[in-house]
């Protein structure tokens, strides 16, 4: 294909040939990575776009207050300016580096809901019903209290507790049951109604990412290539009697040139939901009328490419309470954050063990759900957005969000340059439902602040503030106050509709040896966090590709 820079590349450079390509080293390309190279006879080569996951606050959990919008550890995207979020824009955290997002994130582990897989299922997406991936959920977990049920102990990726309390958290758990949200023992068993303490990726108050989960442990195979600061220009394709063939793709490493690194087998994105599909659009498959204007030769006509995209919006409302210590005293504090620093250090306990958020709820915004549809994250801290520092008084933060948003956006690259940020547009707020959930769920979590749980620390609603009342001022606020909580998924759905961009083994639609295979390829958003979502369908993905090599000649 013609693109303008295609001169910058030369088929003479010299080729360098792997069994698997995989392109890009978060959580999906760790887990890949590990799998297709346990067997030495594949030669896999992992690139990652950033650097590697060896800077400090990578560790620490709390560490995450320095790596969002931290170019070392992220990407610092921003959405175009949204018009269901009062025309601002808002930063789009993505993680740069070995372990990708799962370096930066809340460490939450969530896997979802029964209904959102069995959904998934009756879309047509053969083998991805709850039944089906809850075994490969627990294959790749290590879970703190053993195997169970629902859960694995044998696997890389370590499920923990939490190693601090703060009394604020469990009367606001006390209250939630107050108004009809029970406490429960855990979520991840596939009916998440109710209010418990999140279960995280850490090993002893240390983050466990899935880069020390999967591709550590691995890195000395001799077959395993791991590049980083290594940048995926596109993909390249050939014609063949059977059709389009995907055969590697053109990699530079720091000021090289591009040179063109070829796939016998696969060539595998697993980049995520915003560089996914950019890589497809400057391969020339995606909308036509899109690759037109980057001046691009169309490969494949898929317009569903970088459509689709979900996001869970979260609405942080902020109270001030009294009568107790929360986190934004002792970090503003010289002694409170010695105090700190020596419990991590000698016991790897307290604040800076906990992740963004400790407790979560799921309620229903209103009687017609059969499943929750709304999510609590409950912070015992305050901050105007991640990046700023923590408000000088004692407050909590009690962020809502719409599990199933019915607001669809976009991603589309904006240049033939591949380190050029796309363009995001999530398009929130959007829909007369994802309005209505909105106000909800501001109504609901002022409910559980008047419950009398609460009462002795006398919580006072400083965001969005006691004087919001109508509907209409709700919905306002709500526009005001939303932002991300990091979860974009579905730019390269899975299906067989026109909007498909993957099959239900993860293949490109059109184009052989090649799969996307991160959250991307989600046709709809799990009702929770979607990092452990991404490690089972990397899992799954892995399964794919050594099947299908199994029946190759």
């Amino acid at each position: 294909m013609q693109f303008p820079w295609t001169d910058k590349f030369s088929m003479l450079a010299p080729m360098k040939t792997y069994d698997y390509i995989i392109i890009g080293a978060g959580t999906a390309g760790c887990v890949l990575a590990n799998r297709l190279s346990a067997n030495p006879a594949h030669k896999v080569l992992l690139i990652e776009s950033g650097g590697k996951d060896n800077y400090f606050w990578i560790d620490i959990p709390v560490g995450y207050l320095y790596t969002i919008n931290n170019p070392r550890t992220d990407w610092c995207f921003k959405t175009v300016s949204e018009a269901g979020l009062n025309h601002r824009q808002i930063g789009y955290a993505r993680g740069r580096g070995l372990g990708g997002s799962s370096s930066i994130n809340a460490m939450i582990y969530m896997r979802g809901q029964r209904a959102d897989f069995d959904q998934w299922a009756a879309l047509g997406n053969r083998g991805w019903d709850w039944n089906s991936v809850l075994p490969i959920f627990k294959a790749s977990e290590n879970y703190q209290h053993g195997a169970d049920q629902f859960h694995g102990d044998q696997g890389e990726l370590r499920v923990e507790e939490r190693r601090v309390n703060w009394e604020i958290l469990d009367a606001w758990q006390a209250a939630a049951a107050e108004t009809g949200i029970p406490t429960i023992e855990e979520f991840n068993r596939g009916d998440n109604f109710g209010c418990a303490y999140f279960q995280m990726n850490q090993r002893r108050g240390v983050r466990w990412s899935a880069s020390k989960a999967f591709l550590r442990p691995v890195q000395h195979r001799s077959n395993l290539t791991v590049m980083t600061n290594a940048h995926a220009h596109r993909i390249e394709t050939e014609q063949t009697d059977n059709g389009l063939r995907a055969t590697g793709a053109w990699i530079s490493q720091g000021r090289d040139a591009p040179t063109l690194f070829c796939a016998q087998r696969e060539t595998i994105l697993a980049a995520g939901a915003v560089a996914s599909p950019q890589l497809l659009q400057l391969s020339g498959i995606g909308d036509p009328r899109l690759i037109e204007s980057l001046g691009g030769k169309l490969q494949i006509d898929l317009p569903g490419v970088g459509q689709n995209l979900q996001d869970h919006l979260q609405i942080r409302t902020i109270y001030k309470v009294s009568n107790t210590t929360t986190l934004n005293p002792r970090v503003n504090s010289l002694l409170g954050k010695a105090k700190m620093g020596l419990e991590y250090l000698f016991f790897k306990t307290g604040p800076l063990t906990m992740p963004p958020s400790q407790l979560g709820a799921f309620g229903m915004s209103d009687a017609d759900q059969s499943t929750p549809d709304m999510e609590w994250h409950v912070q015992p801290l305050s901050l105007d957005q991640f990046g700023s520092p923590l408000h000088e008084f004692n407050a909590i933060t009690p962020s809502v969000c719409n599990l199933r948003p019915s607001s669809r956006g976009s991603i589309q690259a904006t240049s033939t340059d591949p380190m050029a940020p796309p363009k995001i547009a999530p398009n929130y707020l959007s829909t007369a439902h994802d309005e209505a959930v909105a106000v909800a769920g501001l109504k609901q979590t002022r409910n559980i602040m008047r419950a009398k749980a609460l009462a002795p620390f006398s919580p006072e609603e400083w965001k969005p503030g006691p004087t919001i009342l109508s509907d209409e001022a709700l919905l306002d606020a709500a526009r005001d106050l939303g932002t991300t909580i990091f979860h974009p998924v579905g730019t390269c759905k899975m299906g067989n509709d026109s909007g498909a961009v993957v099959c239900d083994r993860l293949r490109v639609h059109g184009c052989q040896g090649l799969r996307v295979i991160d959250a991307s390829i989600m046709p709809l958003i799990t009702s929770g966090n979607t990092n452990a979502p991404t490690v089972m369908i990397a899992e799954q993905g892995a399964r794919f590709i050594l099947e299908d090599a199994t029946q190759q000649p």
